[in-house]
């Protein structure tokens, strides 16, 4: 079940104050439960909605990761305007990530995983790079009607993906933070 990649040249629709409604970013701060020397992987980090404010609570280098070059550059532009200066830009698709087993603390991927072609490769290349401790955050469209987000033939249900990802050997935690987004808190089972 493979989406169409977000198009950068839409980017600044991303920062959308609708979007804080349905993504509010203290709840997702609150989920990803960030310790200050955690090591962060923001995985199709885009225009940095998340990336930023998670600079702000590390002490660490985030990971920026996006498939996209003029994502990663639009990143930049907006940290540097912010100074954070603690951000490492990397262009990956979240199938070739390179982090070393069991680095990872924290890795969060926002709206991303229904554009992914392999996602049972990226389940277990994340198992392998997180920490014993660690746990991945996904948010995710449902796969219910709604005004933004990708068509609906193109969403991964909350309890598809659950099933897959316990399949991977996670345990999960699924909520939602609206009706038409969810998350899911995987830990290492």
């Amino acid at each position: 079940m493979t989406g169409h990649l977000f198009e950068h040249h839409k980017a600044s629709k991303l920062l959308d104050p609708k979007r804080q409604e349905l993504v509010p970013v203290e709840k997702v701060l609150k989920l990803l439960q960030l310790r200050k020397d955690d090591i962060v992987a923001d995985l199709g980090c885009g225009n940095g909605y998340l990336t930023l404010p998670i600079a702000n609570e590390v002490e660490t280098k985030v990971q920026a990761v996006d498939l996209q070059q003029e994502m990663l550059e639009y990143l930049k532009h907006r940290a540097e305007e912010e100074n954070i200066d603690n951000i490492v830009y990397v262009k990956s698709s979240l199938e070739y990530l390179s982090f070393n087993k069991g680095t990872l603390d924290r890795a969060v991927s926002a709206f991303v995983l229904h554009e992914v072609p392999d996602l049972i490769k990226v389940f277990q290349d994340l198992h392998d790079m997180l920490k014993d401790d660690g746990n991945w955050l996904i948010l995710d469209w449902e796969a219910v009607e709604s005004e933004m987000g990708p068509p609906l033939e193109e969403r991964i249900p909350s309890e598809e993906l659950e099933r897959q990802l316990n399949s991977a050997g996670f345990i999960t935690t699924v909520g939602h933070l609206h009706e038409s987004v969810y998350y899911i808190v995987a830990k290492k089972g």
